[in-house]
C-alpha cells in the first residue's frame, strides 16, 4: 500500500507503460528534466560568472552536493544497519539537486534586493522560492509545479514557519537614499504565506504534537526569529551544502588565486590551531602544503580528503525526543572535533571570499540591477512584461499577488539574462 509519504499534491495517472521506477526516482528524474534546474546553469555560487574562466556555477555545485549526500547516506546506513527511516539515495539526490533552484540571479545580493521589494508582500527568501517552484510555478503539471512526492517537499522546508510570523521588527528605509543597506534586509527563512496550503499539506501526517514541535523557533536577530528544527532528509542534506560550501569552494578560490597562502596563513591557519584536534595535529603542514601545491592533484587529493573526513565522522542524532515520527525525531551531525574544523573553513571562505571587498561591489551591483528591474516593471506590467507573465498578472486578485508574479519572474532570471533585461530598459544604446 502507498505510504501517504509517497502522494502528490495531484493524483496524475501518466501514461508510462512499464515504469519501473519508484516514486523517489520519478522525483529526481522531474528536477534533472526542469527549466529551473537547467538555469542553474547560469546562475553565481561564489566566483562571479565571467569574473574567471574556472568557477562553480550553482549547476556544478549542486551536483556536488549530490554527489556529497548520497555519501552521507551510504555512511549513515552501514553505521545504522537497523534504522529503517532512512530515505532512499534516489530521494536525497533529488533534494541535493535542487535546493538551490530558488536563489535567485546575483547570489545573496539577489535575494537581498527581492526580500527589500517585497517587504509588504511576504517576503522573499531562496529556500521559500524553491518550495514555491517545485511545488506551483515550473510547469509540468497545472498548478502543481513538478508534482513531487509528499515526503520530497517536506525535504525542501528547511525552515518550517511562515516567514510573516518571524518578523518581528521589520526594518524601515530611508527612500530619500539612494541604496538600501542589505544587512538589515536579509530574509527572514520560512515559507511563504501564499504558499500556506502546500505548507499544511506537507505536514499533514505528522500529529498536531509534531508540527507544533517542528515550527519552534526562537529570535535570531534584532529582526527576526529563526525555526530550530527539520526533517532528517533535508539535515542530511543540508551538511552536504555544508561541507561542499567549505571544501569544493574553498578549492575555487585558491585555483583562481583569489584566495593566496598568505590569506590561508593570517586567517585560516589560527583559527585550525586552536581546534583541539588530534588529526590536525597530523595532517594540517601537509594539507597546507597540497592545498597550495602547483601540482593540481595534490590539491584534489587534500580536497578529497577533506570531503571523506567530514562524511565518515557524520552520525544519527536524537535532535528532540518529543517528537513522534523518526522523520522528525532524527538527524544528523558531525563529530564535534570535525564540525569545528568544517565551521573553520565556512568562516575562513565566508569572511576572505564572499565579503571580499570587490566580490561585495559586484554583488551590489547585482543588487541594485534587480531593483531597478523590478521597480521599472512594476511601473507599466502590462506593458514591459511577457505575454504569459502578464496573463499571470492579470490573474493576480490581490497587490501581494501581483508582486509574487513579480518577484517569480525576476527569480527565474540568470545573472545575463537579468543584465540583458536592465540594458533593454535602461540603456541609450
Amino acid at each position: 500500500m502507498q505510504s501517504a509519504w509517497q502522494h502528490r499534491l495531484s493524483e496524475q495517472q501518466k501514461n508510462r507503460p512499464n515504469d519501473n521506477r519508484s516514486a523517489w526516482q520519478v522525483d529526481r528524474s522531474r528536477i534533472i528534466h526542469a527549466a529551473a534546474f537547467r538555469r542553474l546553469q547560469a546562475k553565481t555560487q561564489i566566483m562571479s560568472i565571467g569574473v574567471n574562466d574556472f568557477y562553480r556555477t550553482r549547476l556544478t555545485h549542486s551536483l556536488e552536493v549530490a554527489q556529497i549526500g548520497s555519501g552521507v547516506l551510504r555512511h549513515l546506513r552501514i553505521q545504522n544497519p537497523d534504522f529503517e527511516h532512512f530515505p532512499s539515495t534516489s530521494l536525497i539526490e533529488t533534494l541535493c539537486l535542487a535546493h538551490d533552484i530558488g536563489h535567485p540571479p546575483f547570489g545573496h545580493g539577489g535575494e537581498t534586493a527581492l526580500n527589500y521589494l517585497m517587504r509588504e508582500y511576504g517576503g522573499f527568501e531562496g529556500n521559500a522560492q524553491t518550495l514555491r517552484i517545485v511545488s506551483k510555478l515550473e510547469p509540468y503539471s497545472n498548478g502543481f509545479g513538478m508534482n513531487l512526492t509528499r515526503r520530497t517537499l517536506l525535504g525542501f522546508i528547511k525552515y518550517p514557519a511562515i516567514i510573516d510570523t518571524l518578523w518581528f521588527n521589520i526594518p524601515k528605509h530611508d527612500t530619500n537614499r539612494r541604496f538600501i543597506k542589505a544587512k538589515d534586509w536579509l530574509p527572514a527563512k520560512g515559507v511563504y504565506r501564499c504558499d500556506l496550503d502546500v505548507f499544511n499539506w506537507v505536514l499533514d501526517p505528522f500529529s498536531e504534537t509534531d508540527r507544533r514541535l517542528l515550527q519552534t523557533n526562537r529570535p535570531f536577530d534584532s529582526h527576526k526569529r529563526k525555526t530550530q528544527f527539520k526533517s532528517l532528509d533535508c539535515a542530511i542534506m543540508e551538511l552536504a551544502d555544508d561541507i561542499a560550501y567549505a571544501v569544493h569552494d574553498l578549492e575555487d578560490a585558491i585555483a583562481t588565486s583569489t584566495l593566496s597562502l598568505t590569506d590561508w596563513q593570517n586567517y585560516a591557519l589560527p583559527q585550525l590551531k586552536a581546534v583541539p584536534s588530534k588529526w590536525l595535529s597530523n595532517n594540517l603542514n601537509t594539507l597546507t602544503e597540497r592545498l597550495f601545491s602547483f601540482d593540481e592533484s595534490l590539491r584534489k587529493d587534500a580536497i578529497g580528503e577533506l570531503v571523506n573526513l567530514f562524511i565518515i565522522n557524520s552520525h544519527l542524532v536524537i535532535q528532540h525526543n518529543d517528537f513522534e515520527s523518526p522523520l522528525l525525531k532524527y538527524s544528523v551531525e558531525i563529530n564535534a572535533e570535525y564540525a569545528a574544523i568544517l565551521q573553520v573553513l565556512k568562516t575562513f571562505v565566508f569572511e576572505r571570499l564572499i565579503r571580499e571587498p570587490k566580490m561585495q561591489q559586484i554583488e551590489f551591483s547585482g543588487q541594485n540591477l534587480l531593483i531597478d528591474v523590478f521597480e521599472a516593471l512594476a511601473s507599466d506590467p502590462l506593458r514591459l512584461l511577457p505575454y504569459t507573465t502578464q496573463e499571470l498578472y492579470m490573474q493576480a486578485t490581490s497587490k501581494a499577488e501581483k508582486m509574487r508574479v513579480l518577484a517569480d519572474y525576476l527569480a527565474g532570471m540568470t545573472d545575463e539574462y537579468a543584465r540583458r533585461t536592465h540594458k533593454r530598459l535602461f540603456s541609450s544604446e
